[in-house]
């Protein structure tokens, strides 16, 4: 298993409540597919380096797992079906 990171961008709009639980479902993705110690890491509203959609802020999350590249694929495929996802960006860790 590969060990990878998950920077994700949540609408700014969203309240707490909803926050947590985009988190909790990309956490049960991760675990659904294979994926072990997935740990969450909510950096909370930050000012966007460049507009994206009109908005300025962003609700900043890092998620690190480890997993095989089907359990990455799965996670990126569902952010990418998911709306209150501006961006997001995986990146596998070296040994």
């Amino acid at each position: 298993m590969k060990a990878y990171e998950i920077l994700y961008i949540v609408r700014p709009e969203l309240d707490d409540e909803a926050v947590a639980s985009i988190v909790e479902r990309f956490t049960e993705v991760v675990t659904t597919n294979g994926g072990t110690d997935v740990t969450v890491d909510k950096w909370g509203k930050r000012r966007l380096a460049y507009e994206i959609d009109d908005l300025r802020e962003g609700f900043y999350v890092l998620m690190n797992f480890n997993g095989e590249a089907r359990t990455a694929q799965e996670v990126e495929r569902v952010m990418k079906i998911s709306d209150p996802i501006l961006r997001f960006l995986t990146i596998r860790k070296d040994d």
